[in-house]
């Protein structure tokens, strides 16, 4: 998985999962745009990365704008010549339920999270493409966007909209050898602690440095940044050339790939369906396929430490 020779924009790499894929990908040899909103936060993962002999160039901007993702790819192509590798990773959190959820609320987590995804992938590709030398697209998606999550609406629709877009590049972008794939992260960072079934042990780890229960970094799949990197790293290399397309989980110990949406059962009646044909059958036919929704909270064994 050496990546020497090649240059990558990591954005949201000031700290949490995106400063852990930076350090790894700087660590396999890649050069590496350090982006994050917080100029200081960019400059200390940068400082990192050359401490450990690597090479990396701070860049402070929020992303969303055109203008951010135009700068980010100008910035590895002006520093290291070349810009091999997209890690998509900002994001921020508002999270609200649906009757309180503000205009500002939404628009503002949507434009991070998707348009940030867009106009940053937009860019790379387009230089991808022009050098013909291929590429690799890693988006940031989450399980809840590939299963919802109370309190948020914003955040599982910039996710869910992440993973259909993966889809459809993977495809447009294959006949210049680009992949596009999604990471689908669960580790203890500082939007993980937001939520109520993970903050005491995400708090225990970053404040005690104690370590994560073991049935949860198994059973669960939750772990720390670091655990996420290794990942991000594969995709990034040649080795991966062949997936593209994809959602792939890890966290803790476990690695695994969501499925994609489709048809799980149908039924068929000459003429179509009425509003009293559908009620008739549904019960018995594809109603009793429904899917269940939502992240299910983390629960230790019985007799586990909790």
């Amino acid at each position: 998985m050496d990546l020497t020779g090649t240059s990558a924009v990591v954005t949201g790499a000031g700290r949490g999962l995106g400063r852990a894929y930076a350090l790894e990908l700087a660590r396999r040899g890649a050069s590496v745009v350090v982006n994050d909103a917080d100029g200081d936060a960019a400059e200390a993962t940068t400082t990192k990365i050359i401490e450990n002999s690597g090479v990396a160039v701070a860049h402070r901007a929020a992303v969303g704008p055109t203008a951010t993702a135009d700068a980010l790819t100008a910035t590895a192509l002006h520093h290291f010549g070349r810009l091999d590798v997209l890690v998509a990773n900002a994001g921020i959190l508002r999270d609200r339920v649906l009757w309180k959820m503000s205009d500002e609320d939404f628009d503002s987590v949507i434009d991070v999270h998707l348009r940030g995804a867009f106009t940053c992938a937009r860019a790379a590709a387009t230089h991808m493409r022009r050098s013909g030398h291929g590429g690799r697209l890693i988006m940031v998606a989450s399980p809840a966007g590939q299963r919802g999550n109370f309190g948020q609406t914003n955040y599982a629709a910039a996710k869910a909209g992440i993973a259909a877009m993966v889809r459809t590049w993977s495809m447009e972008l294959a006949r210049a050898g680009i992949t596009v794939n999604a990471v689908v992260p669960v580790a203890a960072t500082e939007m993980t602690a937001t939520i109520p079934a993970f903050a005491l042990h995400v708090e225990a780890l970053q404040e005690k440095d104690t370590p994560l229960p073991d049935w949860m970094r198994k059973a669960e799949g939750f772990g720390t940044a670091e655990d996420a990197a290794g990942l991000v790293a594969y995709l990034a290399s040649t080795a991966s050339e062949h997936i593209t397309g994809q959602c792939v989980g890890v966290g803790g110990d476990k690695l695994t790939l969501w499925s994609h949406p489709e048809e799980i059962t149908t039924a068929h009646r000459d003429g179509g369906w009425s509003a009293e044909d559908i009620a008739a059958i549904w019960d018995t036919t594809v109603g009793r396929q429904q899917q269940s929704v939502g992240i299910p909270a983390p629960t230790a064994p019985e007799g586990g430490d909790r």
